[in-house]
């Protein structure tokens, strides 16, 4: 009797023990998973510009950290030059918006940033309808999924013209037309063309249409 009793103690303890280890085990996972992978996929802000709400995120590429580099010299200047102004940030939301091979998923629109505050709800909604509507998540970096990248953006022509958005009226909106270059050309249906309008907000250019 005494020899199952202690053989019964032995079970008990050694089932306590493997219950503690695979408890340890799962909880390293745990702490992995939420933590260091957490860490991997968080975006870091390197730089901002004050007083328009720009910001530019270490996963941008590296064209559209060069063209953030050069609004930010522009917005330096007092006056601003409105045209080079609206230029750079016409090349950085295309830039942005329709390279779809950069987000992690179709809720990470492109070019908010540059979008009238008023209708950047609606922005949202329209373009995970839309443009985004297939992006596939990419949080855990295994995406096969091929999407279009934009290498560049070409300003064909900027002028200025009258427009009238909700109950105000800009007689110094500017409407820019653009030519969309993308890697290796693979464009995959998305426009090759789009016609921004931009209008004053403050001291600010914010789009306010685009097609």
């Amino acid at each position: 009797m005494k020899k199952k009793k202690k053989m019964k103690k032995k079970v008990k303890v050694t089932l306590i023990i493997v219950i503690i280890l695979i408890l340890l085990i799962i909880g390293g996972l745990c702490y992995y998973w939420f933590f260091y992978n957490k860490n991997d996929n968080e975006v870091k802000i390197v730089n901002k510009i004050k007083g328009y709400g720009y910001v530019l995120k270490d996963s941008k590429s590296k064209k559209y950290k060069e063209l953030f580099n050069k609004l930010d010299k522009v917005l330096e200047k007092d006056p601003v030059d409105e045209e080079k102004y609206v230029k750079l940030i016409s090349r950085m939301f295309l830039l942005d918006f329709y390279s779809l091979d950069e987000k992690v998923a179709k809720t990470d629109v492109g070019g908010v940033d540059f979008v009238y505050g008023d209708a950047v709800t609606d922005f949202l909604e329209n373009s995970e309808d839309t443009v985004y509507k297939y992006v596939e998540s990419d949080l855990y970096k295994q995406r096969k999924q091929t999407l279009p990248v934009v290498t560049d953006v070409v300003i064909d022509e900027v002028k200025k013209e009258e427009f009238t958005y909700g109950d105000k009226i800009d007689s110094d909106a500017y409407l820019v037309k653009a030519t969309l270059k993308y890697k290796h050309d693979k464009n995959m249906g998305y426009p090759k063309t789009a016609t921004l309008r931009f209008v004053h907000d403050g001291k600010k250019l914010s789009l306010v249409e685009a097609s």
